[in-house]
Order: structure tokens, then C-alpha cells, then sequence
């Protein structure tokens, strides 16, 4: 099944586990004295020799036993095609393919073994320590589009790379993760293990990021400076750790111990599961987190009252169905990530999803914010953002292998929701952030008057959030027209807080999984025409670029191509329009 960011084969059984009967939870651990750090004579780095000042004496290992029954996710019965329809389809998908294609080859000309290439100027970036995040993310789609000389091209510089040792002084372990150890683990297993230099180096740099877990209580350092590590020091949790950092490491670790055998690494991410379940009753909303907890301290405290599926918390929710797809649903930790999952879902349902007031009136859901004050009392932040369009393919799955019938018509009115607000803009682009006019919290239909389109409301929300409106001075409506056209705030937008499209893949990854589950045609055609609008504003001379505002009609490009560009949105457009048993949602975890 196909990751957040990778794709990975689910194991067919569980290495198994024979030497590690105990299962452990974790107790402070003695720190003991260190000896030098291992270097070589080239002054090479080795992590895995590294001595800890709180070494684990047993590994909680990988669950074994019969794997659960899930049921099957993807839809059992895709219509036959017409010769019409197949050929528009890949025409479709030679049309993407091409996409890529472009910004590829920009990328091998102008900043090959390079983090990112710059499409506009033509030049190359180092954003994520330099290791090649662009050559190293993409492999997994050069695989899926048959670009078989270009992945080999990719094996060779992957073998190259030195993991032990990077320019950066302060290493993010979850982008390190998502990025590196998921592509390269994304590869590795897309090519059936032909090609052992992709485990290697997967090891390799684990074996680094091991290193941020040797802290009292094995809990990351995720804003890492590795040089205070490497020299022999001790390192310290954060008390404002992002939940996404903290809570979206397992799949990746998880399969890195799956196909080495080395519990050390599964130990390392189960430890955060346990105290994530922990504390996920004890927060200002029970069976949520929120968006920074407190490592430093322990046991940990998450005392921060502000909640959402969006940035800085996001994956953290999305991995708990991965990571039980991963597991094939065994022993307790399979048990336990579903229950993690399913006690947030009746909280998301409550409080965080919304329906917005739309001009259509189509009933569509937004994943927004909450915030929770001294008394209790949640209160909704209507807040749209791109990277919470995850969350129609998360509830979507969790919908079938954890036989929620019901949450598939929440996943398809959240996919919906974002679809709306991309169809909203001039570009066809939808917003970083925005603030819509919530009509109703929850996922429970609202009464059709409530939702029912209002001018007079949507001017009222615009006069709200942007306290317009005072005790000596209340705006005249042709003021707050004015001041809407000003900002260019299109019907149903109260606010638009960060215009730019980034090149995103959270939208069409929602896309493709509903596609996938449901059969339905008509997303081929959402895809397509997302597609054609995100080509006709963000394509240069040489690739394709994030660009500035969506409002405008000829925006602005800011010459940025993050690796996400090759590595999943493009990945998501080509699987939408191929057969649908290329990566199939019940052999990949997506």
C-alpha cells in the first residue's frame, strides 16, 4: 500500500520476532559513560556503533501471529471500458507523464544530486541537508512510470550519498524521514529488493536517526542538532514539540525493522505510539493532540489547547490507519493503533469537521481548527488548509478496513470540500489557508435553511474576521464590498491567509484513494481538470513552480519545486488515470 509521502509492499508475514518475547513499556533508563565516537580512517561517521548514553537492554519487538482480517479496500468492480473512454483516460495520463518528464529532466540538467531545482531561474537549492531530496523522493514514481534508466541512474547517486554526515547543523528528523528514508525504503521495495544498495543506505541512515532517540526517556530530539550527538554529547527534547515531528515516524521505521530484522528501530517508534495513546485522553480535548506537546518533561504533557488535522499535527493522525495496514493488523499494536484512530474520529466528527455556506449550497465538509478555553468550551476556527485534504483518503480507508460503512460518505463530502475550494479561484488553485462561513460543526447534516447561501451572512463573517465592525462604527455594505473585492475574497471566503499553491499532493492523493474505493468516474474527471489548471498557472519554461497567490488570474511564480512535486502529486495524477491495479490500495500501504 502507498504511504503519506512512500510506497511500500505490505509484507506478505512479519519477520518473526522468536528473540524478543517481552513486551516492554518504557522505564527511565541509567545513562552510563561514553567512550569516543567510532570514526574511520576517511573520518567517517558510523551511527550504528555510536555507544548511547541510555541504551535499550530489551526491544519491544514486532507484533506476531496471525494477521487480522481486513477487509478489502479498493472497489471490486471497475466498470469495463469503452475504446472512447480508455483512450481519453491515457491520453490523460501520457499528459501527466509528460509533466513529469519536464520537470525531471530540469531537475537532472540544472541540479542533479541536488536537493531541488529552481524552475524558473534554472538553478538548484539545498533545503533538506543536501543528500539529493528531489532524486532520492521521486524514485518511486520513476518506477511506477517505467522510467527504469533513470531509476538505475538514481541507484548509482544513492550510492554515493554519505548518510553518516550532513551540511546542515540542525537536522529535521520527520523531513529526513519522510523524505529520505521513505523514498528509499519506497524504492527498494517497488523493485522487489534487486537493487540491496537501497536497504543499505536505508539502514544507514536510520542508524543516524537512531541517534536522535538516545534521550532519558527514548523520546526524539526532532529539531536534532547531530553534531552535539556525534561528538559525544548529550541531547534533550523539545517543550514545544510539533505533533507531526513527534507522531509521524512509524511507518517509515517500522517497515526499516520489517526488512532487516532489527528491532531496535520498531522499538524506537512504538515507544511514541504507547505514549501518545497515553496521553490522548488527557488532553483539553480527549482523544485529540494538540499541536505541541512537552517532551522535555516526563512522563510527557500536552497542555497546549489548540487542535487540528492541518499543519503541524497532521500525518500524526494519518499514519495510525497506515500504520496498522503495515502491521497487517497483529497483536496489541495492532489493536491499539485502531483504537487511537477510531477515538479520534468521534472527536474530528464533533468538532473539527464543518460544513461551509457555499453559493451552490452543496453539502461538502472543511477540516478546520478548535480551540478549547479555561471552561472547556470548544469553539471552531472555520480554517481551511491544503495539507488537511489529507484527511478524505484517511477517513475513506479507515472507512473500510476498520468497517466504518458510514465514514466513506464523510471521506466523499471531505474530498468534496477541497474540490470546492480549488474550483473557487481564478487559477482553479486552491489556497495554502483560508477561512470559510461555517454553517454547521460536525458531520451530521445540517437543516437546509442553515446552509442555505446568504449574502448578508458572508459579509457578516467578513466584518467578523477582520473586526470590522466596532461599538461607534459599523461598515455600510457597499464599504464591505469594497473591502471584499479589495482582497479579492470570492463568495464564501471570510479571509485567504496564505494564497500561495505550492504544488501540493494532499487533493488529488484524497482523489485517487476515492477513485480507487468507490469506482466512480467522475473523479477522473475533478482530477483532470485540477490538473490542466495547476499546469495552465504554475508551468515554466523549464518545470513547474509554486507560485504566489491564487486569487490572481496570472500569478506570480516563486521558483520553488519541492520533491513532493515528483514524488507524490504528479505520482497521485498518473496512478488516477492508470488501471487500477497499478498499486493497489490491498497491496501497497499509500
Amino acid at each position: 500500500m502507498l504511504l503519506i509521502r512512500r510506497l511500500w509492499l505490505l509484507p506478505a508475514s512479519l519477520l518473526t520476532c522468536a528473540l524478543y518475547l517481552l513486551f516492554q513499556r518504557f522505564t527511565r533508563v541509567p545513562s552510563i559513560p561514553l567512550p569516543p565516537v567510532p570514526i574511520d580512517d576517511e573520518q567517517r561517521l558510523h551511527w550504528h556503533k555510536r555507544p548511547e548514553w541510555y541504551p535499550v537492554t530489551s526491544f519491544i519487538p514486532l507484533p506476531t501471529g496471525a494477521a487480522a482480517d481486513i477487509p478489502q479496500i479498493q472497489h471490486k468492480d471497475f466498470v469495463a471500458e469503452t475504446v472512447l473512454s480508455r483512450n481519453r483516460r491515457l491520453e490523460r495520463r501520457d499528459a501527466v507523464k509528460a509533466t513529469f518528464l519536464r520537470s525531471w529532466n530540469a531537475y537532472k540538467t540544472y541540479a542533479w544530486g541536488k536537493d531541488e531545482v529552481s524552475p524558473v531561474s534554472g538553478t538548484w537549492r539545498s533545503s533538506f541537508g543536501g543528500w539529493g531530496a528531489t532524486l532520492v523522493d521521486a524514485m518511486d514514481t520513476l518506477w511506477i512510470m517505467q522510467l527504469k534508466d533513470d531509476f538505475e541512474k538514481c541507484v548509482t547517486m544513492v550510492g554515493e550519498i554519505d548518510f553518516s554526515t550532513n551540511e546542515e547543523d540542525i537536522l529535521n528528523v520527520f523531513e529526513t524521514t519522510i523524505r529520505y528514508l521513505g523514498g528509499l525504503l519506497a524504492a527498494y521495495d517497488l523493485s522487489h529488493g534487486q537493487y540491496p544498495v537501497l536497504l543499505e543506505k536505508a539502514r544507514e541512515l536510520g542508524d543516524m536517526l537512531y541517534a536522535a532517540f538516545d534521550t532519558a526517556h527514548r523520546m526524539p530530539v526532532t529539531r536534532w542538532q547531530w553534531r552535539t550527538s556525534a561528538k559525544g554529547e548529550r541531547i534533550f527534547p523539545s517543550e514545544t514539540t510539533l505533533l507531526a515531528e513527534w507522531g509521524s515516524l512509524t511507518l517509515e521505521f517500522t517497515r526499516l525493522a520489517q526488512l532487516t530484522g532489527e528491532m531496535k528501530y520498531f522499538d524506537g517508534v512504538q515507544r511514541i505510539t504507547n505514549e501518545l495513546q497515553r496521553i490522548q485522553n488527557l488532553t483539553a480535548m480527549p482523544g485529540l493532540w494538540p499541536v505541541v506537546v512537552n517532551l522535555k518533561v516526563w512522563p510527557s504533557r500536552a497542555p497546549y489547547t489548540h487542535f487540528t488535522l492541518g499543519g503541524m499535527a497532521d500525518s500524526t493522525y494519518e499514519y495510525l490507519p497506515k500504520e496498522y495496514l503495515i502491521l497487517s493488523g497483529r497483536g496489541e499494536e495492532g489493536k491499539q493503533v485502531r483504537k487511537m484512530y477510531e477515538d479520534t474520529m468521534e472527536m474530528v466528527q464533533k468538532h473539527i469537521f464543518f460544513r461551509p455556506m457555499i453559493e451552490t449550497g452543496e453539502d461538502v465538509l472543511l477540516s478546520g481548527n478548535a480551540a478549547v478555553d479555561k471552561k472547556g468550551k470548544v469553539s471552531l476556527d472555520p480554517q481551511g488548509q491544503h495539507l488537511a485534504c489529507f484527511a478524505g483518503g484517511m477517513v475513506a480507508i479507515g472507512a473500510k478496513i476498520f468497517d466504518r460503512p458510514d465514514d466513506l460518505d464523510v471521506a466523499k463530502r471531505l474530498v468534496a470540500g477541497c474540490v470546492w475550494a480549488y474550483k473557487a479561484m481564478p487559477t482553479g488553485l486552491m489556497p495554502e489557508t483560508f477561512h470559510a462561513v461555517p454553517c454547521s460543526v460536525g458531520v451530521n447534516t445540517a437543516e437546509p435553511s442553515e446552509c442555505e447561501w446568504s449574502e448578508p451572512k458572508w459579509y457578516q463573517a467578513i466584518r467578523n474576521r477582520h473586526h470590522l465592525e466596532t461599538s461607534s462604527d459599523t461598515p455600510t455594505q457597499q464599504e464591505l464590498i469594497e473591502f471584499a473585492r479589495a482582497r479579492s475574497l470570492i463568495p464564501g471566503f471570510s479571509d485567504i491567509g496564505d494564497r500561495r499553491y505550492i504544488l501540493r499532493p494532499e487533493a488529488i492523493e484524497s482523489i485517487f484513494i476515492l477513485y480507487r474505493i468507490t469506482a466512480d468516474k467522475k473523479y477522473h474527471d475533478i482530477a483532470w481538470e485540477m490538473f490542466q489548471s495547476i499546469e495552465n498557472a504554475t508551468k515554466t519554461d523549464l518545470a513547474n513552480s509554486a507560485i504566489d497567490d491564487v486569487t490572481q488570474a496570472i500569478p506570480a511564480k516563486t521558483d520553488r519545486m519541492e520533491s513532493f512535486w515528483l514524488a507524490e502529486t504528479l505520482k497521485y495524477f498518473y496512478l488516477v488515470f492508470s488501471e487500477p491495479d497499478l498499486i493497489s490500495l490491498d497491496d501497497y500501504v499509500l
